[in-house]
């Protein structure tokens, strides 16, 4: 694919995209930029959220995953399941009965201000090193197949698509971001549809299901090793858990949840959210094992994240094909990266500024964009400073893992706020916090070293537990 071809496709796609920004940006403040004025259509919403849930990293790291690993992701994909339906039941009922904008106030009006500002700074953390892990890898792949070739630095690539993402977010925020998933999960969808059916007509396959079923790499399930990191419960719950602190304690994905009208919406949003992640996810491992199998018939090396990148830009699939790519490629990793930017600005700006507190309207606003042009930047060093640890692992682990030690302690906080009735030591929170996932790496490693048991994803519970623990011991008489 020749590098004007894919300028024009770029150029075409932000085109759109600054256009939707336009004209939902209108009238704009920071109400509408927070909470998009608490009128979003559930199913907008719903539809867009699976983009932002995917991202650039599932489009590309988790077909590269089943070369190695089978389809076992899918065990963590039914634990989602069950994390979702507790958002539903648990915690959108108490965020919208509280009337959050940002959902980390409840630490404060349930432990204190310690615990408070402890919970958002966790999250800020967590979502900054997340998205930059994201961005990185679409921003690597853009570098190979397009700025290379016109002798362009990484550094430029990465702010050239911080920049974008800046341009359509800065004044509509979350409502803006509602329209433009929404777009952004369809060109995504349309474009893995697109490469299974090519690489399915290629190696003339008649039926794709019975193809997957009859595969090597379709294993699912794995219940023999109870010491491995692909053991079936230890995926399961932490799938389940996963979902719990990366979709329902995590402001960027509640930030939509809660622009919708009720809670009547915002449930049914999380519904049919739910069913449609789990078939997408399916397909995406489909695709993985077309995609090995396409490899080795036709003696291409390639493997993990490199995997689908390659086949699709670099094989015999077509032009078509290598469009899709990138343009699904894009919109997944920008889906998830727009959110983002939108939820830490509103984290910091609300969390950690309180700029809500303040009596002039102005003043919040010109604070509000001086933190979303800030955290644009932070961005930008972020995923410089990755270009030079990340090598020889899929991004998606390295994700999951970080998330683990990260989301951890806020899930022992909203696990020990919402089941028990117990107070605790506010100023001591900040330290238990900190303290938790440190334990979490020992005991990880010791078990590892002694008897070879691997937590895996499972990281988070005991992460959630040792956090829990520390909070009961610190508990107020």
């Amino acid at each position: 694919m020749k590098p004007a071809y894919i300028i024009l496709l770029i150029v075409a796609y932000f085109s759109v995209l600054i256009l939707i920004s336009y004209l939902t940006g209108k009238s704009a403040d920071n109400k509408t930029f927070f909470k998009a004025n608490n009128s979003s259509p559930w199913y907008l919403v719903a539809f867009g959220m699976i983009g932002a849930s995917l991202s650039g990293v599932t489009f590309i790291s988790v077909p590269g995953w089943v070369e190695g690993q089978n389809m076992s992701y899918f065990q963590m994909v039914l634990g989602y399941v069950v994390g979702y339906a507790v958002i539903g039941l648990v915690l959108l009922p108490l965020y919208y009965r509280l009337n959050l904008t940002s959902i980390y106030t409840y630490l404060e009006d349930r432990f204190g201000k310690y615990s408070y500002k402890t919970g958002a700074s966790f999250f800020l953390l967590s979502r900054t090193i997340g998205a930059a892990f994201r961005l990185f890898l679409v921003a690597n792949v853009l570098q190979i197949i397009l700025f290379d070739a016109y002798g362009i630095p990484f550094w430029v690539t990465v702010s050239i698509t911080i920049l974008l993402i800046w341009l359509y977010t800065f004044k509509g925020g979350i409502k803006t971001i509602v329209w433009t998933d929404t777009l952004q999960t369809l060109f995504m969808l349309i474009a893995v549809g697109v490469c299974i059916y090519t690489i399915s007509d290629e190696m003339e396959i008649s039926n794709i299901f019975s193809y997957v079923a009859e595969s090597e790499l379709s294993k699912t399930f794995f219940f023999d090793d109870v010491y491995a990191g692909s053991y079936f419960w230890k995926r399961f719950l932490a799938g389940a858990f996963v979902a719990i602190v990366m979709t329902g304690l995590d402001q960027d994905m509640m930030q939509k949840n809660l622009t919708c009208r009720n809670l009547k919406d915002a449930q049914k949003n999380m519904f049919w959210f739910t069913i449609v992640l789990v078939i997408v996810n399916f397909f995406f491992l489909a695709l993985g094992v077309l995609l090995t199998d396409y490899a080795q018939q036709n003696g291409i090396d390639a493997h993990k994240d490199q995997l689908f990148p390659i086949i699709a830009t670099k094989g015999n699939l077509g032009l078509a094909t290598a469009i899709f790519f990138l343009l699904g490629l894009i919109a997944a990793a920008y889906s998830s990266a727009d959110s983002a930017l939108t939820s830490l600005t509103t984290s910091f700006s609300i969390d950690i500024l309180e700029i809500d507190k303040k009596k002039d309207k102005n003043e919040q606003e010109k604070t509000r964009k001086k933190i979303h042009i800030l955290f644009s930047f932070i961005l930008i060093a972020t995923i410089l400073v990755f270009k030079y640890f990340i090598a020889d692992e899929s991004v998606i682990a390295k994700i999951f893992t970080f998330a683990n030690y990260t989301y951890g302690p806020l899930l022992g906080l909203y696990a020990f706020g919402l089941f028990t009735k117990l107070k605790v030591k506010d100023k001591m929170v900040p330290f238990i916090c900190l303290a938790s996932p440190f334990l979490t790496f020992s005991v990880n490693y010791l078990a590892l070293e002694c008897i070879g048991f691997d937590f895996g994803f499972s990281l988070l519970i005991l992460n959630g537990l040792l956090t829990f623990i520390g909070l009961y011991i610190f508990k107020r008489k």
